[in-house]
């Protein structure tokens, strides 16, 4: 009679524990240690929220990690690398320098930086070029940019060379290069990392508004057409860029006249999965360990 009931016990007692493990998902590890540098380490801007409106807080370390703690379901505050690109004073040298937040996630180091003219236009070691149909970020983005837009069948053509043009000579490129960072997590069992991108949820209505320079170009986007900014990432020894073409509502908005913020883009590195199991898993194993130790002692005790 002992024996059956210490097993009904232990079996409850194994459901718990198991049902404990399965009950808690994956960790969301987040950036730790973060820090701003690149070689225009000051021009940044950290804005924070109050689930209904971004505003510009001090730019503190203690502020930008708050702003960096939330995720694609509700998105708080963000970073704004290389705030000045919308300047009148946005030269060519300025364009040559780049802000950049560095942390580490998952134990490994990791740097988001605004982009420079290098980054854009560069088509092999020490050579640059602006002319459309060149092989570098500037044509590939803006040929998926056109794309994304419904110009496909435009790629290659004079008049995508057009357009190229255009937005070139307006500063687009200048202004795709400051990334608002609005969140950047990593799950623990995937190891992918998930990295906001505060925008505009509808790119064609902020090129729209009156007194944009972009405003002649808004005439070639469909309405509610979505695309981010661009950021730069360095991650276990890959270089690249990120951006994205789908945006969800964040919920938020600016509170000054260019009402961004209001959309979320949501872009992903593939890291390494941890190597360490969850507090939940640790615990659940314990558990085992434990109800295999009462079930020896019962053994004996009914022996």
């Amino acid at each position: 009679m002992k024996n059956t009931f210490g097993k009904i016990v232990i079996g409850a007692s194994m459901a718990i524990s198991l049902g404990a493990v399965a009950a808690n998902p994956a960790q969301a590890g987040t950036l730790t240690g973060a820090t701003i540098g690149g070689t225009a380490a000051n021009d940044y801007l950290v804005y924070g929220s109050d689930g209904t409106n971004t505003f510009v807080v001090p730019n503190t370390l203690g502020n930008v990690a708050a702003s960096l703690t939330g995720d694609a379901g509700s998105p708080t505050g963000n970073i704004e690398l290389r705030g000045s690109t919308e300047a009148a004073s946005f030269n060519a040298i300025e364009f040559g320098k780049n802000t950049t937040l560095s942390g580490q996630i998952g134990g490994k180091d990791i740097t988001l930086s605004s982009l420079t003219f290098a980054d854009w236009f560069s088509t092999a070691p020490n050579i640059t070029s602006t002319a459309y149909g060149a092989n570098n970020l500037a044509n590939r983005w803006f040929n998926e940019f056109i794309t994304r837009a419904g110009y496909g069948l435009s790629v290659g053509t004079t008049q995508a060379a057009g357009m190229y043009l255009q937005f070139r000579g307006l500063g687009g490129f200048e202004r795709t290069s400051d990334p608002n960072i609005s969140y950047v997590n990593q799950d623990d069992t995937t190891g992918l990392i998930k990295i906001g991108l505060a925008g505009h949820f509808d790119l064609k209505a902020a090129y729209s508004q009156s007194g944009s320079p972009f405003a002649p170009f808004a005439s070639f986007l469909p309405n509610g057409f979505q695309a981010s900014e661009v950021v730069k990432y360095t991650y276990n020894g890959v270089t690249d860029y990120l951006y994205g073409f789908t945006a969800t509502n964040s919920g938020l908005n600016s509170n000054d006249t260019t009402n961004s913020h209001n959309g979320n883009y949501e872009v992903t590195i593939q890291g390494d999965h941890q190597t360490v199991p969850e507090p939940s898993v640790m615990l659940g194993l314990f558990g085992v360990a434990g109800i295999v130790t009462a079930q020896r002692k019962l053994k004996k005790v009914s022996a």
